[in-house]
């Protein structure tokens, strides 16, 4: 008998090593590789394997298949309009941020099969949990069960239409040596469940846990074998919660939903624009509103600066909700460009809401916040910005412009700055008297007032 051989994975990116190393030489990472066992391959045999025989385009045939929608709505707009039949979705937040608990309550609203599979909580804490947000559904199934085959077992004796697996990190294959949340064990098992997923025509959402780095546990791998992964994000101190997809073969990735948690469980947000705006103070330096595009959503959104002096070494930079890198390149540009003394001072940003943005057109509402708290003047509190800056000082066009002015009008503001490209390119024929700006410093002559 063989005796059972050892390889090296990598736990960032799944490279294989025949021994341990401290750094990974794929990625890079350190202290990186865990030991994982091989199981012995079956002797080759002299079976003769049939060629796939392909098949030209324009013969292929397929059915409009009709998503299952779950009565949530900003869930189905994350998913691209609800779930997918015959589709596997990765779900990844922290610990305690809400991601059993959106679950729960989306499937208690499907008039279909459901079937849950808890391995972290018994059958009785779910039932709990089900009484305290008012969820009582006769087609949701509760099963506590970690064993792979045990649960495919209850998949084909079920037939459900909607798969929860909570979580696939504590889900193994007795079949493998290896323990619980293991690569291996978490390879093997998502692949087998896709398996059964695509075979059957079901929708299988796992749920996974999170690193300290903020990345869904287990290797990159995982991300790819399903079709859809979403992120819920959101602070412990702060009710409200993000979901976002990081990817989607069935939609959209940039659509995002807003949910506020409450004592009976998670609030849609319908409204966001006048929830992220709604406790601005308007006469207080440093603070200006702006209009951000999540897919094809609108979203105004407040942007917090203050600058302070530094008396020690080597001043703060500190963003929240903004890329670090970007906001040391406007700080150069408003310094070098516009003359703002910030080498030596602290600089402090802050996008209310627990929002996080990475499109360009924010960057004009940065660098007026910034300024504004800066040299100690107001932003009319009537006007909102938009705008990319370029290193030159100048402010670049934006896209999707007609949906950020009719929704900036909707809330009630009456001006709008935005670059001069866009004016000229624009549809919109309401009411809002539109400035254009060609670089940063006529920027903020319209927008600081004493």
């Amino acid at each position: 008998m063989k005796s059972q051989k050892s390889v090296f994975i990598c736990s960032s990116c799944a490279h294989e090593s025949l021994k341990w190393l401290g750094k990974c030489p794929q990625c890079g990472s350190w202290n990186s590789f865990v030991e994982e066992k091989v199981e012995p391959k079956a002797p080759k045999g002299t079976v003769q394997y049939k060629g796939a025989r392909p098949t030209k385009l324009k013969d292929i045939t397929y059915s409009n298949t009709h998503r299952l929608l779950t009565g949530t709505g900003e869930l189905d707009r994350v998913l691209g309009g609800g779930f997918m039949p015959g589709s596997i979705i990765l779900l990844g937040g922290d610990p305690g941020i809400g991601k059993s608990t959106l679950i729960l309550q989306a499937a208690s609203k499907l008039l279909l099969p459901v079937l849950y599979v808890s391995g972290e909580e018994s059958a009785q804490q779910i039932k709990l949990r089900a009484d305290r947000l008012g969820v009582d559904s006769e087609h949701l199934l509760l099963l506590a069960e970690t064993e792979l085959n045990a649960i495919l077992q209850a998949i084909d004796e079920y037939k459900p239409s909607l798969v929860v697996i909570d979580s696939i990190q504590t889900t193994f294959d007795s079949n493998l040596d290896n323990s619980p949340g293991a690569i291996t064990q978490l390879r093997e098992c998502t692949s087998r469940l896709m398996d059964a997923t695509k075979k059957n025509g079901f929708t299988t959402l796992l749920i996974g846990h999170i690193t300290k780095e903020g990345t869904i546990a287990g290797p990159k791998i995982l991300e790819h074998i399903v079709d859809t992964v979403i992120m819920f994000e959101g602070d412990s101190s702060n009710s409200y919660r993000i979901l976002r997809a990081q990817k989607n073969r069935f939609g959209s990735t940039n659509e995002i939903g807003v949910f506020e948690m409450l004592d009976t469980g998670l609030r849609e947000v319908q409204n966001p624009s006048e929830l992220f705006i709604g406790e601005r103070t308007a006469n207080v330096s440093g603070s200006v509103i702006t209009c951000t595009m999540e897919g094809t959503r609108p979203i105004l959104l407040e942007i917090q600066g203050l600058v302070t002096p530094s008396h020690f070494g080597s001043p703060q930079r500190v963003s929240n909700g903004f890329d670090y890198r970007r906001l040391s390149i406007l700080l150069a540009v408003l310094e070098k460009r516009n003359g703002l003394r910030l080498s030596n001072a602290n600089v402090f940003l802050n996008i209310t809401g627990g929002v996080r943005v990475d499109e360009p057109a924010i960057d004009l509402p940065v660098c007026c916040a910034i300024a504004s708290n800066l040299l100690e003047k107001r932003i009319d509190p009537s006007v909102i910005v938009i705008g990319e800056t370029g290193l030159g000082g100048e402010i670049r066009s934006i896209s999707n412009i007609d949906k950020r002015l009719q929704e900036a009008e909707r809330i009630g503001f009456t001006k709008v700055v935005i670059p001069s490209r866009n004016v000229r390119s624009i549809t919109y024929k309401g009411k809002l008297k539109i400035l254009g700006v060609d670089n940063l410093q006529d920027a903020l002559k319209h927008v600081l007032i004493q």
